[in-house]
């Protein structure tokens, strides 16, 4: 078993109950891998691993693994779908909030003893607002149902329709009605560069932008252009096409932009949840 990066004590643990743990190849033979989101799964890597059964994602997304080639083979393809669900929900909410209520702005100014902030401050709230949602998984269904709890209205496009309480738009009509606008798709050569400048014009100048599931989902050109001339009120994103960004990454020193650093799944109870489902699920297969 071949392990590309470190999962937590307890998964690491029953992996080494049921079989030899290495951290490097030494040339035995590897019958499965595990990564988290950094290392990859590629072609070269699958290549080097003649006896390779299982590979596997503490996560959801496996655009970190070549998908096609390992089925192609006949290696079992392994993520832990739902587990991240209530975390990531939390995540996207809390931007949501801090960027519609100028909160971070508010807590560095009094860090800097500028409590005179509160005669400028400017900011909205969630109640009332209509929620457009692109993409009505796992975490995009836990959003809405948090987000009613808010008191706002839930919209949404996903590629399919589902027996939901609330409203089953085109894209088009998605963005021209939300007041928030909450991505939850998966990367795809479908979704890839889904959100660019024509769609970014159909929303509210008014509308804020929260992006908790890939980078590669928006162009950011486009959409630092928007922000910068003020097409868009806000954006807020745990995810971006480059991680780490650059230094001079433009969009991130915008003031209207909140980035956090691809931490919504890190919790330590979701983390460990999805460490201890892949084990079980790569363990499973190799019997």
């Amino acid at each position: 078993m071949l392990l590309l990066e470190p999962i937590t004590d307890e998964a690491h643990q029953l992996l080494a109950e049921h079989v030899k743990v290495l951290t490097e190849r030494n040339g035995e033979p590897i019958h499965a891998i595990i990564t988290r989101g950094k290392g990859q799964i590629d072609r070269e890597l699958i290549d080097s691993c003649p006896d390779l059964q299982a590979v596997a994602r503490c996560g959801v997304g496996l655009d970190n693994v070549d998908v096609e080639e390992a089925k192609a083979r006949g290696i079992q393809v392994i993520n832990t779908p739902g587990a991240n669900a209530a975390t990531m929900a939390e995540h996207t909410l809390s931007l949501m909030l801090m960027l519609m209520r100028n909160m971070y702005h508010s807590v560095r100014e009094v860090k800097d003893s500028n409590w005179t902030w509160r005669n400028q401050y400017s900011g909205d709230e969630l109640h009332g607002k209509t929620l457009g949602i692109l993409g009505m998984g796992d975490i995009g269904e836990r959003t809405a149902r948090l987000a009613e709890v808010f008191g706002m209205k839930v919209i949404y496009w996903s590629r399919t329709k589902k027996d939901l309480p609330y409203s089953y738009l085109s894209l088009e009509e998605v963005l021209q009605q939300a007041d928030v606008l909450s991505l939850h798709l998966p990367s795809s050569k479908q979704t890839d560069g889904l959100i660019g400048a024509a769609e970014l014009a159909l929303l509210k100048p008014s509308a804020i932008f929260i992006n908790t599931a890939r980078g590669a989902l928006i162009d950011h050109k486009a959409l630092f252009d928007a922000l910068k001339n003020d097409r868009l009120a806000g954006f807020a994103a745990d995810v971006l096409p480059q991680e780490p960004p650059t230094g001079d990454w433009p969009i991130i020193q915008l003031p209207n932009v909140l980035i956090t650093p691809h931490s919504g799944s890190l919790t330590a109870s979701t983390f460990s949840q999805m460490c201890k489902i892949a084990v079980e699920k790569v363990l499973d297969a190799l019997k």
